[in-house]
């Protein structure tokens, strides 16, 4: 997903709305404590904000950058193959992890982390979470302004940041003749349904939270799944759930970085990244975290792309996954399709948002090419979607690319989930054959990241989004897809863990106990939540 900060001269006003930012009263930082440390005394991050060390000397006051890079594009033609390449399928059957969970599963890909030397008085141990130290940017444009300043006279000399001209490529996609590509899939026959009526249920009582604490971290350098040793998963996003078969959940991640990686945010092309990877688990003991299995890969010790994304800015950037859901023994992935990653905090751009399936329990994927709900104008509904079979239908929530948008709903019989004609529409009051963007909001507010669940024990559904505007990821409950749904509770707010987002619920919850996922960009790992519910009656 798109981080959320604001580069260098862009966005300042903006960020405060779209970014997922604290509110203008800040609460307290939470004590300070050392960075936690899994079984095999390899050290995770913390992503709550935190008091300062009180053993570290204290940091120098900063009161300019030392640098301010100024962004320049530098337009370039960049042929793109077209069709898509066929999906790289190619799989293999995972070996046991080692008897020893701290052993080193694939010695020849990796070596074994080394411990880690006691931080001195002089030497701190950074805070967790904190970003990397780096070396100074190297002068490789041109600049201008002082690199020294002029003594005031009074103390010591103001230092201004130096000015740099940081040349960026934007790549401007020219389509040209490539491979065969992936055969042509058949068309589904039209199948437009009637209108039904869809009235508003009675609004039920809103929970009340107790508490949320935070679980555990579930990936990365120092979780106790030690993913970056064993799938080579050291940096990810999202942690979407769904219950593939009884007894066990997938669990989906975004954007996945491997050996290479920076250590903090997204990485790129040199980092081993994929769009996409998968994990199973088959933990029913969430009170203390969420073990994953095993991944899907493609050779050892590597989790493998599930479906691939061109990687080329302005064409395709990568393929993310939004939600997934079984019927029968086929299970399904929404997922968007993103063109560019904005400036902009919080906005993106995608070329639609489609479905894909697999039928051999998520080792594989294809992306149908019919149900696909295309971003035209760049207004599109449907582009991040959130999709629950409950009943005869599927019901899919939808909002549009970036953080700002609004809940739509739609339903579609189950046997029809590919047939993008066969959708129904929840326009003011009634199921509708209508065009998508009518669509009347679920609720009142922004909403991004959004994730449903259907609790079979109280029979009311549960949903959790990412609200930017008050720099909250909320809940909402209701009887019926299409509500009433009530006032926003909030879960965890982005005062307390900064640079947050997300909130995918694990499909084993209950009406009194919510597990759900959250992602920080700074660590750029995925993080298990528990809030205690206390539901009316």
């Amino acid at each position: 997903m798109p981080p959320p900060y604001t580069p260098a001269l862009f966005g300042v006003l903006v960020a405060g709305l779209l970014v997922a930012s604290a509110p203008v009263v800040r609460a307290a930082p939470h004590p300070w404590a050392p960075p936690p440390v899994n079984s095999c005394g390899e050290t995770g991050f913390d992503p709550l904000a935190r008091e300062p060390d009180p053993n570290a000397p204290p940091p120098p006051p900063v009161l300019l950058p030392p640098q301010i890079d100024i962004p320049i594009p530098i337009p370039q033609l960049t042929p793109v193959p077209v069709p898509d390449p066929p999906q790289d399928n190619t799989r293999i059957d995972p070996v046991p992890l080692p008897a020893d969970p701290c052993g080193n599963p694939c010695p020849d890909i990796r070596d074994s982390p080394k411990p880690q030397e006691p931080a001195s008085e002089t030497d701190p141990e950074p805070h967790p979470g904190a970003a990397p130290e780096t070396a100074p940017a190297p002068n490789t444009g041109s600049s201008s302004g002082s690199g020294s300043g002029s003594g005031s006279g009074w103390g010591e000399p103001i230092v201004l940041p130096r000015i740099e001209i940081k040349p960026e490529i934007e790549p401007i996609p020219i389509p040209v003749p490539g491979g065969e590509g992936d055969p042509p899939q058949a068309a589904p026959p039209p199948a437009v349904h009637p209108a039904e009526p869809g009235p508003l249920s009675a609004a039920v009582a809103t929970p009340r939270v107790d508490s949320v604490r935070l679980v555990e971290q579930l990936t990365g350098h120092g979780s106790p799944n030690r993913t970056d040793m064993r799938w080579q998963v050291d940096g990810t996003d999202l942690g979407l759930m769904w219950e593939t078969k009884p007894g066990e959940v997938a669990v989906v991640f975004g954007d996945t970085f491997g050996t290479g990686w920076g250590g903090s945010g997204a990485g790129g092309e040199n980092q081993d990244w994929r769009s996409n990877v998968l994990g199973y688990s088959t933990d029913h003991d969430l009170d203390n975290g969420l073990s994953i299995d095993t991944m899907v890969q493609d050779s050892r010790c590597h989790a493998a792309e599930l479906l691939g994304s061109r990687k080329i800015k302005n064409w395709e950037t990568t393929t993310i996954p939004t939600s997934g859901f079984a019927i029968g023994s086929r299970q399904y992935m929404s997922y968007m399709s993103v063109n560019n990653w904005s400036r902009i905090p919080g906005l993106w751009s995608t070329n639609y948002g489609g479905l894909a399936y697999s039928d051999d329990n998520g080792r594989t994927w294809t992306k149908d090419q019919h149900a696909k709900w295309d971003n035209f104008f760049g207004v599109g509904r449907f582009q991040v979607a959130a999709m629950v079979p409950q009943g005869d239908y599927v019901y899919m929530f939808g909002t549009p690319n970036g953080r700002v948008g609004v809940i739509g709903l739609a339903r579609v019989p189950k046997a029809e989930v590919l047939n993008k004609s066969a959708y129904q529409y929840w326009v003011g009051g009634t199921w509708a054959p209508a065009a998508e963007n009518q669509a009347t909001p679920l609720v009142l507010g922004m909403a991004s990241e959004l994730s449903v669940r259907f609790d079979q024990a109280s029979g009311q559904w549960q949903m959790v989004y990412l609200d930017s505007g008050r720099g909250a990821i909320v809940m909402r409950s209701a009887a019926s897809p299409q509500g009433a749904w009530t006032d926003a509770v909030p879960l965890v707010s982005t005062t307390d863990y900064p640079k947050s987002y997300g909130g995918f619920i694990h499909p084993w919850s209950t009406e009194k106990d919510l597990y759900f996922t959250i992602s920080a960009w700074d660590s750029y790992n995925v993080y298990l939540m528990h809030a205690e519910l206390n539901p009316p009656r």
